[in-house]
């Protein structure tokens, strides 16, 4: 077998290792906002009504995502957290709005982000309450389900806080149930393997058959930290994660906290280039409302979109590193191929990688035609294996370019090879 051809055996991953769960919801990745990140847990109407977990946040978000071209760039989904019921249920035994920062309601907060054309998110817990204490879902997963669905909620966030560890599963298996006994298409959003990794290493399987995504791994913070120790989870485990993921079914490595303040210009591209490579839900977490013009672009970014969106499904994962750079790598529809370069150093300047050394490169056999996408778009036009293409990256920042074969002898080996198993691999930049 030519190296191209082991290459590509390396690259392809295998079909997912389950079925996705049957609601025919995130065949793609979602797209939306979500408020944790950015506004936490704010009640404080009185003294921040601008910002507390009110319907008029939401409703000011859904307005914007309309008149600012977010729907118009796959963003539909606008998602509650935690802290907006009631302390206690109703008389039914029914979650209910806190009265106060909803006065309307959450089937008239329904219908208003329905009105733009935008879908509504809501948050629940498996256990009995909520992560910031509000009544959680354990012994009401039915009722529960029901009333999102007579309230027309279109997705679910369902977190795993204050739940015995060993019913984890099975709580999220029965909400899945009860949703979709509903008739309403909910997506659910499952944080299943994030409460049991510390124990046991989660199955997968049940869980593709179960959400619609999944949190994984710690949340997202502010800071580049946090946005790094994400990627080096993801990278470390990407042989079990990877498989699992595909049209139905995504990791979720949390929010995107661009637009916000711990991040640099370059560290946000990174963060939007890497979750795109990984197939990654991309839900903001900021004040649409007020976001620097640069951000707002990097967010509206089409080719990205398009990376995080491409109909194949398959999440991409690091091939490499040395030298402080990492590759990621993922493939895509058309015999495509997406590469992120990402300079881990934080000091000194800008540093030029190869992007020959990257091992999907070999695709370029005889001749490719290579999109840069970032920092800069750059045609680079038709490129050889023998190429010699030196990309700029800043600390911290990414490169982000999109690779098409031109050979139509690569194309038939491509396809023969693309139910290849998934691999792991070790590659070192020298």
């Amino acid at each position: 077998m030519s190296r191209a051809a082991c290459l590509l055996v390396i690259i392809s991953l295998m079909s997912p290792a389950a079925e996705a769960l049957d609601n025919g919801l995130a065949l793609k990745p979602t797209m939306g906002w979500l408020h944790w990140e950015r506004f936490m847990c704010n009640i404080d109407c009185d003294t921040d009504p601008n910002n507390c977990i009110s319907e008029r946040l939401y409703m000011q978000m859904a307005d914007v995502m309309v008149k600012e071209g977010w729907k118009e760039a796959g963003y539909e989904y606008v998602c509650i957290d935690d802290c907006w019921p009631s302390h206690q249920r109703d008389a039914q035994g029914r979650l209910q709005a806190d009265p106060k920062r909803f006065p309307g309601g959450i089937k008239k907060l329904a219908d208003y982000i329905h009105s733009k054309g935008l879908k509504l998110g809501i948050y629940a817990d498996v256990g009995d309450k909520t992560c910031a204490g509000y009544p959680g879902s354990l012994g009401y997963y039915e009722k529960d389900a029901q009333t999102f669905a007579d309230w027309d909620v279109d997705l679910l966030k369902f977190d795993g806080c204050f739940m015995n560890r060993a019913l984890l599963g099975e709580g999220y298996i029965n909400m899945s149930k009860a949703l979709n006994n509903t008739g309403r298409p909910i997506l659910y959003s499952c944080e299943w393997p994030l409460y049991e990794w510390p124990l046991k290493q989660p199955n997968y399987t049940a869980i593709r058959e179960t959400c619609n995504h999944w949190r994984n791994f710690d949340d997202v913070f502010d800071s580049w930290s946090s946005v790094k120790s994400i990627l080096d989870w993801t990278a470390a485990h990407q042989d079990i994660i990877v498989p699992a993921a595909g049209p139905g079914g995504w990791n979720d490595p949390d929010m995107l906290v661009i637009g916000n303040f711990g991040l640099s210009h370059d560290q946000q591209e990174s963060q939007m280039a890497l979750w795109a490579i990984m197939a990654s839900p991309l839900l903001m977490s900021n004040d649409l409302r007020d976001i620097c013009p640069r951000s707002k672009e990097l967010l509206q970014n089409k080719r990205i979109i398009d990376i995080s969106q491409d109909s194949m499904g398959k999440q991409g994962y690091r091939t490499a590193k040395g030298n402080d750079f990492e590759v990621w790598e993922r493939p895509l529809s058309k015999n495509r191929l997406a590469i992120a370069v990402l300079n881990k150093l934080e000091t000194g300047g800008p540093r030029g990688f190869n992007i020959g050394a990257a091992p999907g490169w070999k695709i370029c056999g005889p001749q490719c035609n290579v999109t840069q996408i970032l920092p800069q778009y750059k045609e680079m036009g038709v490129q050889t294996q023998q190429s010699k293409i030196i990309v700029s990256v800043n600390p911290s920042g990414t490169a982000l370019l999109t690779v098409t074969p031109i050979s139509s002898d690569f194309r038939r080996l491509h396809k023969l090879n693309w139910q290849g198993t998934f691999v792991r691999r070790k590659h070192t930049i020298l």
